[in-house]
């Protein structure tokens, strides 16, 4: 028995290096502080007030409490906060701004990587250019220049879904333009080109050639859209008065500002807005790899 642990020990200590030993820690490291924070919420979402506010942590909830889920979708419940209206009001922008965002940068990234015109190189990199910006410094002049159209065209800004998914497309549609223009330049041109000779439109050879082969990039464009417009917080602020209209980032913002403090609501909610996304990430981890890796190469 002692032979067998000592080769037991001695083969570990042969295999284990340096190397392997600090990759080792690093990655422990690594996979301990995202999935901790993650477990941290989720377990809390469990937890009673007594539980969170102690002065001892409390790793493991006590029981399998559901009043804080109870409170934001039970209407029976006390202090109901239908929460269920902010996730549908969070979807309602969402995902018709990973839509639009999408078809128009198909449009924008197959001109600038299949067609000839003077400076696209220069509205490309000009598009990225307005990504950098942080959203503070847009939101100023993009809300007067929205009210001023409101008031011509006669719609209110506030409390409008339509016109938040607009202001969203200034943020998503520069990095989705980006993402597909070098995705498309890496599909062989002699491709659409044979379709052109055999009779196809420019529509035609997108449509039947360039999308199918580009379904792994415009599936990570959708999901990036989408989970920008699905956390965005600043906008939603600005642009939403009414409780009825706020999405899910404004409304845990306001369970968590309530003078009555509920850490465990605001544990629940958060984890009711993260679950989706990781399920989303990974049913498609397929295609985003795909997507994110093959654009990154020309030719």
């Amino acid at each position: 028995m002692k032979s067998e642990k000592k080769n037991l020990i001695g083969h570990l200590a042969g295999w284990i290096t340096w190397k392997r030993f600090l990759f080792a820690v690093v990655f422990i490291f690594f996979i301990t502080g995202i999935l901790f924070p993650f477990y941290w919420m989720v377990s809390s979402s469990f937890k009673t007030r007594e539980e969170i506010g102690g002065r001892e942590p409390v790793y493991i909830p006590g029981g399998f409490r559901l009043d804080a889920y109870r409170e934001l979708f039970d209407p029976n419940y006390p202090s109901y906060q239908d929460f269920g209206q902010n996730v549908s009001n969070t979807l309602k922008v969402s995902i018709p701004t990973a839509i639009i965002a999408v078809i128009l940068a198909i449009l924008g990234s197959y001109a600038i990587a299949r067609l000839r015109f003077k400076g696209k190189n220069v509205l490309l990199n000009g598009i990225l250019l307005v990504y950098l910006f942080p959203g503070v410094l847009l939101i100023i002049p993009l809300f007067a220049m929205l009210a001023q159209v409101g008031d011509r065209v006669g719609f209110n800004v506030q409390d409008n879904l339509g016109v938040l998914v607009f202001t969203y497309l200034s943020q998503t549609l520069p990095v989705a333009l980006y993402m597909l223009t070098n995705y498309f330049r890496t599909i062989p041109d002699e491709i659409e080109q044979a379709a052109l000779i055999d009779g196809c439109s420019r529509m035609e050879v997108i449509w039947r050639v360039t999308l199918p082969l580009s379904i792994p990039a415009l599936v990570s464009v959708s999901i990036y859209t989408f989970m920008i417009a699905w956390n965005e917080f600043l906008y939603a602020l600005i642009f939403l008065n009414d409780h009825n209209m706020f999405t899910m980032p404004i409304k845990i913002n306001t369970i968590f500002n309530d003078p009555t403090p509920r850490p465990n609501v605001v544990m629940a909610a958060s984890t009711i807005m993260t679950i989706p996304i990781i399920i989303l990430f990974l049913a498609l981890e397929k295609y985003l790899a795909e997507g994110l890796t093959a654009g990154g190469v020309k030719g």
